[in-house]
């Protein structure tokens, strides 16, 4: 009787790693684009709802993510009680550091997924942290709550703005 040849039980091991590991990563990448697809669509601001301090609350916002091959992009289209506008564009993807444009208060964004519903960034500005944020999508998915804070000694910072979902896109499959 022969022994197996020397090939046989790496290649095995290999085989069944694959059987393990291919449904565990299919299973995690599921859970990233359940968390984006709730967030996919148009939101605007309901300003009545949403608290500013110190003040004083924005006049206007909508937001849109949209999903492309590189992964989700957000948009948001901000008007501000003294007149002035700003579009800002960024990528919203998880754990890593990435670009913002549009607005001169932060130049970069890093998100990090709670859960499925509960996303938090830190926004930076020249590599010095700007401010913290955290969104929450409701379970029924039409409301988004976006928290954010700075402490700076003389700059504090503590919103509360909540969003309307008015349009759904539906997630490409």
């Amino acid at each position: 009787m022969r022994g197996l040849p020397r090939w046989f039980v790496p290649t095995l091991l290999g085989a069944a790693l694959l059987v393990v590991a291919v449904p565990v990563q299919l299973a995690a990448q599921r859970e990233v684009t359940a968390e984006s697809d709730h967030l996919l669509g148009t939101w605007r601001l309901n300003v009545a709802k949403s608290k500013y301090s110190p003040g004083p609350p924005l006049r206007s916002e909508t937001r849109i993510y949209t999903r492309d091959a590189e992964g989700v992009k957000g948009r948001i289209d901000r008007h501000y009680a003294d007149g002035r506008h700003e579009v800002i564009d960024y990528r919203a993807d998880f754990d890593r550091e990435l670009p913002v444009s549009g607005t001169q208060a932060y130049d970069a964004i890093r998100l990090k997924r709670v859960d499925a519903r509960t996303t938090e960034g830190v926004l930076s500005h020249a590599g010095r942290v700007f401010g913290t944020s955290r969104r929450t999508i409701s379970e029924d998915g039409q409301t988004m709550t976006i928290s954010f804070r700075r402490e700076e000694p003389g700059d504090m910072i503590n919103n509360l703005a909540v969003y309307d979902k008015v349009m759904t896109i539906a997630p490409a499959r």
